[in-house]
Parts: structure tokens; sequence; C-alpha cells
């Protein structure tokens, strides 16, 4: 283990030794274990936000109109022509190697 110094305000000190006091646990341990819970939930949503987010969801998904799948396929076409159309103007190295042979 490494021993490290924080310095933290007196309610939040109030809280680890109350924290520690009720699991009867040291309070390096309790600490430990915080910062390990809040790691895994780093980069997940809050409750609010999830159910922020499922609102909009509900709300934008019944707005989109349905389409045949022969219409979606002709519109995909037509973007992909487009890029290939609009696209590199010379070859990326991947592409030199793979499809066209250098001058020597």
């Amino acid at each position: 283990m490494v021993k490290v110094t924080f310095t933290l305000d007196d309610a939040t000190v109030a809280e680890l030794r109350r924290a520690a006091d009720r699991l009867r646990k040291p309070q390096s341990q309790v600490v430990r274990e915080a910062i390990r819970d809040y790691a895994t939930r780093v980069g997940k949503l809050s409750e609010e936000e999830r159910v922020h987010l499922l609102k909009i969801f509900d709300t934008v998904v019944p707005a989109i109109q349905p389409r045949p799948a022969r219409a979606v396929d002709a519109e995909l076409g037509e973007i992909r022509a487009a890029r290939r159309r609009w696209g590199r103007r010379e070859p990326t190295r991947a592409r030199d190697r793979s499809r066209h042979v250098r001058p020597r």
C-alpha cells in the first residue's frame, strides 16, 4: 500500500468518520471502497440523465416517418455514390499498396 495525504473539508471528514463507525471499518478502507465504487460509475448516466434521455427518445422515435426498405436502400446507395465521387483525390497509403503499382 501507498500512504497518501489529502486535504478534506470538515463536513467530508465528519461523513467519513460516521461511515467508518457505522460500518465498523477503518477510515482508509471506507475511502478505498468509496473510490472503487465511484470509479465503476464514472462515465455512466445518472438516473435523472437516463430518464431525461428516455423522454427525448420517446418523443423523437414516434415522429420518425416509416419508409419502405426499398426507399431507404435507394437513399443509402445515393449517399455512398456521392461519397465515392467526392472522396479523396489521391489514394491513401493502404489503398496505394493494395490497388496500385508504385512507380520505381
